[in-house]
């Protein structure tokens, strides 16, 4: 995909984030965990990160239904991991059922220090 493409579909899915997305960008957003600061929606080579935190190197998706297909998101997870990115994964479900433990989760992965190299 273009860049010009990509930024102009990320704008597109800000505008029209799922209910669990929407639900925890509500949380996340002004540095409200952690004190760091997410992105939506944010671009990362040829894929558009549900949410990341640059600073901390976390990446974080979250799965419904669509991702019935282990093998994208795989390459995907490998090629963000192999530059360096956290991924977390969260289901739609969890999202908005499992509010704390989700945050807990993330809060978890953001104290957790990156590994030198």
């Amino acid at each position: 995909m273009r860049e010009g493409t990509k930024i102009h579909f990320a704008r597109q899915l800000r505008r029209e984030m799922t209910t669990a997305e929407r639900y925890l960008w509500t949380r996340l957003r002004r540095r409200q965990l952690s004190g760091c600061r997410f992105r939506r929606q944010h671009p990362l080579g040829p894929y558009i990160a549900d949410f990341v935190c640059i600073e901390k190197m976390l990446v974080i998706e979250i799965d419904g239904s669509q991702h019935g297909e282990p093998g994208t998101d795989a390459r995907r997870d490998a090629w963000l991991r192999h530059q360096g990115f956290k991924v977390i994964r969260c289901w739609n479900h969890d999202v908005v059922d499992r509010t704390d433990q989700v945050l807990a989760s993330i809060a978890e992965a953001l104290a957790t220090p990156r590994p030198a190299g």
